[in-house]
């Protein structure tokens, strides 16, 4: 399986320390213990940087999910937490076992790349949205604009975005990631039809989850 190269500080240090370990408990005892916690830390590592593959639906039309997770809104946007303008909002939490890759929900040229600096609120929390550091990048697709925002956690603090002003994306396509347990936020036109309720299991890149 393919591991985000973001993942590769967090995979060799405790990968090498292991390495590390089980070689000096071959002359001194009590090394085995953090042999075994270094290969663990490693392994856990490597599960959260996965990369798989997805199929993603090709039909014009579909907003597909930017991130695995459980969707915790699917409705009107709060003026309060939305960008300005008249939305309809999806988000999804991740839990650090989720996949962690975040992927464009609709194709089209990226116009926009906010970073805001801010708290680290639980991402589940509803003013995360507003209050937490987070990251929006707005994609015109056909003359409609959706806007896609990565918002850390209590424990996501790192976020990644490799999409920058200009870009053309496809749907489906990698565009970064964050780091251990966050909240990704889309903020769709009002005459979209949502496909998925509040409390559903989604896939990134491959679950429809709404429609125009």
């Amino acid at each position: 399986m393919r591991i985000d190269r973001a993942g590769w500080t967090f995979i060799l240090p405790p990968t090498v320390l292991a390495a590390a370990f089980v070689v000096m408990g071959i002359w001194v005892r009590g090394m085995w213990l953090p042999a075994v916690l270094m290969a663990a830390t490693a392994c856990f590592m490597v599960f959260f940087f996965r990369d798989p593959d997805r199929r993603v639906p090709q039909e014009p039309g579909l907003v597909i999910a930017p991130a695995d997770g459980r969707v915790l809104i699917a409705g009107a946007a709060d003026p309060a937490v939305a960008p300005p303008g008249d939305w309809t909002q999806l988000s999804v939490f991740l839990s650090p076992i989720d996949v962690h890759i975040n992927r464009i929900p609709v194709g089209g040229r990226v116009t926009r790349v906010e970073y805001t600096p801010g708290r680290f609120l639980a991402a589940y929390r509803w003013e995360a949205a507003s209050q937490n550091e987070r990251n929006d990048i707005w994609i015109d697709c056909a003359g409609e604009t959706v806007v896609c925002r990565q918002v850390v956690g209590v424990l996501a603090r790192r976020l990644v975005c490799r999409a920058r002003v200009g870009d053309e994306v496809r749907t489906g396509d990698r565009y970064g990631l964050m780091k251990f347990g966050s909240r990704i936020d889309l903020f769709l036109p009002r005459h979209v039809q949502l496909r998925v309720a509040q409390g559903d299991r989604i896939r990134g890149g491959e679950t429809v989850v709404a429609s125009w």
